[in-house]
């Protein structure tokens, strides 16, 4: 039966706990929903109780993040190859046989990795603020990340803490919103309260040393998009400073039928846009959710 109750729910992969929201008739397609940094499938609230007549929604917190088992960096390897394949055991423990990829931000490396590994699997993709191409990395993340890249010592790791500060979480936040008050102040509140845990910020500066893995696979995935050629809505905050305009029309060089939106927003989008990307989604494959009944 199908339902707009959002429910929450944990599995096992791996032996650590993955926390994921779930809405949905588990026999419509699903939409698997990956979110970014510094959130987790809290980002996803509002969305979709919008999506919940027509798909089934899947939203995990990554290891590390949200609700998930947060291990140390010591106990744990924490790189996008890793989280991506915590995701995929998930996928296999709810057998999920395809799926519609929603990536935001870190949604993307590890969204596109799943998709490498089995596109046969995907659906679609709904690109949300996430790169795969060197010109959409603004210059923001540049000042950085490649300090990072280039020598990791206390010194170049001193702007990535302050990027997963309070002020760092706000700023991603509220960055590029047409109305600043219509951004709930818990988005930064409750990311920032996990972020606090002990050892967390640094296993996310072990993350953001890691991206440089992702930049190494943008060929590799762009291919696989030429490929492949999934069904693609890319949906786009036009001011963001770290993901930039030109990242999403890149997109459209190895997509050529991707249908491209774009938001009068930032980073994030959804406290002020979630009816109309439900409604962007819902235009590009609920012809396909209509065949699949």
């Amino acid at each position: 039966m199908t339902t707009t109750r959002t429910h929450y729910r944990n599995a096992t992969v791996n032996g650590r706990k993955i926390f994921y929201r779930e809405a949905g008739d588990p026999s419509a397609p699903t939409i698997l929903l990956l979110h970014g940094l510094p959130t987790s499938s809290q980002m996803f609230r509002d969305l979709m109780p919008l999506l919940s007549d027509r798909f089934h929604l899947v939203a995990p917190d990554y290891v590390g993040f949200g609700h998930s088992d947060a291990p140390s960096r010591d106990a744990f390897s924490y790189s996008f190859e890793n989280l991506a394949s915590h995701v995929a055991g998930l996928i296999e423990v709810l057998k999920l046989d395809s799926y519609i990829l929603y990536m935001q931000d870190y949604g993307g490396p590890i969204g596109f990795r799943l998709f490498t590994r089995a596109p046969e699997r995907v659906r679609g993709f709904i690109i949300q603020n996430s790169n795969a191409y060197i010109e959409g990395v603004g210059d923001a993340p540049k000042k950085v990340l490649l300090p990072l890249w280039d020598n990791r010592t206390p010194e170049t790791e001193k702007a990535a803490r302050e990027f997963v500060s309070l002020e760092g979480t706000k700023f991603q936040w509220l960055v590029g919103a047409s109305d600043p008050n219509a951004i709930n102040p818990d988005n930064w509140i409750l990311d920032q309260a996990l972020l606090d845990r002990p050892g967390t910020q640094d296993y996310q500066v072990d993350l953001l040393e890691n991206y440089k893995t992702n930049v190494a696979l943008y060929p590799e995935w762009q291919a696989a998009f030429r490929a492949h050629r999934p069904k693609t809505l890319i949906v786009w905050g036009k001011h963001d400073p770290f993901f930039i305009p030109p990242g999403a029309r890149a997109y459209l060089n190895d997509l050529p039928d991707a249908k491209l939106v774009w938001l009068d927003a930032g980073h994030f989008v959804l406290d002020e846009n979630a009816p109309q990307v439900a409604a962007e989604i819902k235009a590009v494959f609920v012809p396909e959710a209509a065949s699949a009944a």
